[in-house]
């Protein structure tokens, strides 16, 4: 397994700008223009929601590790920037990609297993047969080039816990963002230990509120200039109280004597916020029956 972030495929092939992603995406759809305009979809960051509670639910089902899960969610992206969704059957790339992840972060489940899981799951989208399980890894093997070791921001977000003095609330609150973060693009625009220093950035500032997200996108300006904050401001700074401030400051002083792409820092936080923005309008009904649409009428599910 390749342990070096800078010489692996997932850098060399699977690292894209926004625009040449966008460019891909167009591309996919022009050259389906009447399957698109025929089956309209969500938000993609909706759709990316759904995929990932149902594939949460399949790894908590096989008591799989979360990194396995992760894993499983990049491979759904990958395949899908190199796939139009609507030529597929989403359940079966689900349970597929989920298949193969297991077999990569070595908690290799049977064959039998995943699609019993998945047909109880999704009883109306998948059938017993194995051999269509089958058939599809070798699909996403093949559209993956082969390319499959992921890495991951959990292990420098481990690594960083001590150093920026994180309490264990914080590396939680880090850790759930990093999961949330697999609903976006980044994993496809940004190196992994980018996504993990944003993780802790948003933790150290993030609060299940508007005004929350309003202070991590206030507070995002320090980053921008990675110049460290006042320390002598009492009681709290842009809502975050005190003592949280000085963990806020302790990241920004040591941004800024490091060399991490700080802007990339930041852009990675405002997508983030932005997704949070964008999940209070999901509707889980009506995400799976946009699915079901196409799915159902071309056959998908044979």
């Amino acid at each position: 397994m390749a342990a070096n972030y800078w010489a692996s495929t997932q850098r060399r092939h699977w690292q894209y700008s926004r625009e040449t992603l966008a460019e891909i995406r167009q591309k996919l759809e022009d050259d389906d223009r009447a399957l698109v305009q025929q089956y309209p979809l969500p938000d993609r960051r909706l759709l990316s929601h759904l995929f990932n509670q149902q594939l949460a639910k399949f790894g908590k089902r096989l008591s799989i590790r979360q990194q396995a899960v992760a894993t499983a969610q990049v491979y759904v992206r990958r395949f899908y920037s190199k796939v139009e969704i609507r030529r597929t059957n989403p359940y079966l790339i689900l349970a597929t990609a989920f298949y193969l992840a297991c077999k990569m972060e070595e908690c290799p489940q049977h064959i039998r297993t995943i699609v019993s899981e998945a047909r109880s799951m999704w009883p109306d989208f998948i059938i017993s047969d194995v051999s269509k399980l089958g058939e599809c890894e070798f699909y996403l093997i093949s559209e993956m080039n082969s390319q499959l070791i992921i890495h991951h921001p959990y292990r420098t977000l481990q690594d960083l816990q001590n150093t920026l003095s994180m309490a264990q609330d914080d590396t939680s609150l880090a850790w759930s963002i990093i999961n949330d973060h697999y609903m976006t693009d980044l994993p496809l625009l940004y190196p992994p230990h980018v996504i993990a220093v944003t993780a802790i950035f948003l933790a150290l500032t993030l609060k299940p509120t508007q005004a929350g997200l309003q202070a991590a996108a206030s507070t995002a300006a320090a980053l921008s200039s990675a110049t460290p904050m006042p320390k002598d401001q009492p009681g709290s700074v842009n809502g975050v109280p005190n003592t949280q401030q000085k963990k806020v400051q302790n990241l920004v002083s040591w941004l800024a004597e490091g060399e991490i792409d700080i802007k990339a820092v930041v852009e990675c936080s405002q997508e983030i916020i932005s997704l949070y923005d964008v999940l209070e309008h999901f509707v889980d009904k009506i995400c799976k029956e946009q699915i079901a649409r196409f799915v159902k009428a071309r056959g998908l599910d044979k």
